[in-house]
């Protein structure tokens, strides 16, 4: 978890921080949780060393990866006996001189090239692709990345091992009281994440339903004036976001990209009907427990919204019982498999 980047890294560091949490309560085996200087609660209870991480913008992270390089093999002597190690965010910093697995957690950076920058393009080409080509095992969170990591960088599908992510059961649960009249979006305003369309969407729902309100949450969004009934909340807690999962309507999913999709399945624990988008990994994760539309079409959008608040008695059990399905101790135990794999020589 050298690599970690606080607040900077979405849902790839939710997994990384419950993983470790979920590993300390249930795992089997013995771990040191390589962590951050800026972020020694990330080890989630695991025995945890500091170490220099990779911060500032993907040119200053480039640069950085022969100093990290350098720092491994210091931490080699350090950690004697460690028999494999697992980099959750990729990239394999620092290198520890053990069969090692790699998380790869998209390929947006190939598919959407122009979500990225030139910038960030050539390290994710560097730090994420090389390595999953290396690296004895890759885990994905999705049969979906599976495929496009076979395709796009040519690894062997049979080092590629699907591990689904877990959700927070309690945190995310259903809460009594009565529905609000907002649809909520949680998420960083990235390209892919798709919030122009929303904005046009948004528009065509409040004709048909004057009342409701859009609410968004997450970083990026502090510059755009919006449109009248659409609110940003910013960065809020977990606490918060459960919270508002349980008060809200529905939840609108327009993404382009997702290697797995977790808001969705959050959602879902929480009781909230879901209208998601149809793209990459998402039909996967959310199976028939959701409304989907075309996240390039707003009338679509706006359809699939209408719909979801339409059925939302119907909706709202098959969430339910899809988000049980995903656990963080499921996913534990599968890594630890996967780990298991790894030190017994494959």
């Amino acid at each position: 978890m050298a690599t970690l980047r606080p607040g900077e890294m979405g849902g790839s560091e939710n997994y990384a921080r419950s993983l470790a949490a979920a590993l300390a309560r249930h795992g089997t085996m013995q771990y040191v949780c390589l962590v951050p200087e800026d972020a020694p609660d990330a080890a989630g209870g695991l025995p945890a060393l500091p170490v220099r991480g990779l911060r500032g913008s993907a040119a200053r992270r480039l640069v950085g990866l022969a100093a990290a390089a350098a720092h491994g093999r210091s931490l080699r002597h350090a950690l004697p006996g460690v028999r494999a190690a697992h980099y959750p965010f990729t990239v394999p910093v620092p290198p520890l001189g053990v069969p090692a697995a790699v998380t790869l957690h998209d390929l947006l950076h190939r598919d959407l090239p122009h979500a990225r920058s030139s910038a960030l393009r050539a390290f994710r080409r560097l730090a994420y692709d090389r390595p999953a080509r290396r690296a004895p095992l890759v885990i994905v969170p999705s049969g979906f990345v599976r495929e496009r990591a076979v395709e796009l960088l040519g690894v062997p599908a049979t080092r590629v091992r699907v591990v689904h992510h877990g959700i927070d059961h309690e945190r995310f649960r259903p809460e009594p009281g009565p529905r609000e009249p907002f649809i909520l979006y949680p998420a960083h305003a990235w390209p892919h994440k798709n919030h122009a369309r929303l904005l046009a969407a948004f528009a065509l729902v409040r004709k048909e339903r004057p009342e409701l309100r859009l609410v968004l949450t997450g970083g990026g969004h502090e510059a755009p004036r919006f449109p009248e009934g659409v609110v940003s909340l910013g960065l809020v807690s977990g606490e918060e976001l459960a919270s508002l999962y349980s008060r809200a309507a529905a939840l609108v999913f327009p993404s382009l990209h997702e290697g797995f999709g977790l808001p969705p399945l959050e959602a879902m624990a929480c009781g909230c009907p879901v209208a998601c988008s149809n793209a990459t990994s998402l039909p996967e994760t959310c199976g028939d427990a959701a409304v989907y539309f075309d996240p390039r079409s707003p009338q679509d959008i706006a359809a699939g919204v209408l719909l979801a608040l339409g059925e939302a008695d119907r909706l709202r059990p098959l969430g339910l019982e899809r988000a049980r399905g995903f656990t963080w101790q499921r996913s534990a135990r599968a890594h630890e498999e996967a780990y298991r794999w790894l030190v017994d020589g494959r």
